[in-house]
């Protein structure tokens, strides 16, 4: 089984996600939107559902109106696949190809690859500078931008928020708890701050780690879990922990996998 966790660059707009949303079915995990970073997270099961979103959200969506604290290349934003057991990285890889493949030749979209390759902030950073994209145009689509298209292993995307913090201190935070398992962006959201963090090896630092690591130089206002965490992550940490962690057994990807299959059955 494979995951692919599509980070669309629209997250204010109710009534066209839930459109989105209608025409996923079961395969649609979790969805998780953000309007000020203007960005919603649909976490998918298997990777046809990952074309239609791809194709809906391109046809709804046009990043030069975009406005959002997130930094972006395009409408569908970042579209990694991620193997689950049984599956294995190497079919996760294949998946990535082909989408990238569907992605330019059908859709008009170029696509820049992550994984072995090379990082996704390393994207970010580069492209259309000096790294021209792996599989379509050379320039951007007009509307829809670029994809970034990934295969990697799992991670989790997860929120601090600051209570009466600044900007400043927020940065000063993230150089501080960034590591080669965290990686941290300090953003200003409406009139809060927020370290926003991928926890990349979550079996070295995990939700519990990264809190209190922050909670050693800010007051936390709330956490906030972005997508879905694996149950092995949420059985290492305290059950006593897990409200104020944003965790519970119906964040894990396997509760939802569950629930997929049930209504699959129904």
């Amino acid at each position: 089984m494979l995951e692919c966790v599509i980070n669309i660059s629209e997250g204010g707009n109710p009534e066209s996600l839930n459109a989105l949303r209608e025409k996923l079915g079961p395969d649609l995990l979790n969805v998780h939107s953000d309007a000020d970073h203007n960005r919603s997270v649909f976490t998918l099961a298997g990777s046809d559902a990952s074309r239609v979103l791809a194709r809906e959200a391109i046809s709804m969506f046009d990043i030069s109106a975009h406005a959002g604290v997130h930094p972006r290349v395009g409408i569908v934003d970042v579209v990694p696949f991620v193997a689950l057991e049984p599956s294995t990285f190497d079919e996760a890889m294949h998946a990535r190809n082909e989408f990238a493949a569907f992605a330019s030749e059908e859709l008009g979209v170029p696509c820049f690859l992550y994984g072995p390759e090379r990082t996704l902030p390393y994207i970010r950073k580069h492209a259309f500078i000096d790294l021209l994209p792996d599989f379509g145009p050379a320039n951007p689509h007009p509307t829809a931008g670029a994809m970034c298209v990934g295969a990697r292993p799992i991670l989790i995307a997860y929120n601090l928020w600051l209570k009466g913090s600044t900007l400043d201190v927020a940065k000063r935070i993230c150089a501080e708890i960034r590591s080669e398992s965290v990686r941290t962006l300090a953003l200003q959201v409406g009139s809060s701050v927020q370290v926003s963090m991928n926890l990349i090896a979550p079996e070295v630092t995990g939700p519990d780690k990264v809190y209190d690591a922050v909670a050693q130089h800010a007051e936390i206002d709330r956490a906030e879990l972005v997508g879905l965490v694996p149950s092995r992550t949420l059985a290492a940490i305290p059950r006593q922990r897990w409200a104020q962690l944003d965790l519970s057994t119906e964040t894990t990807i396997e509760w939802n996998l569950a629930e997929r299959n049930r209504k699959l059955r129904a």
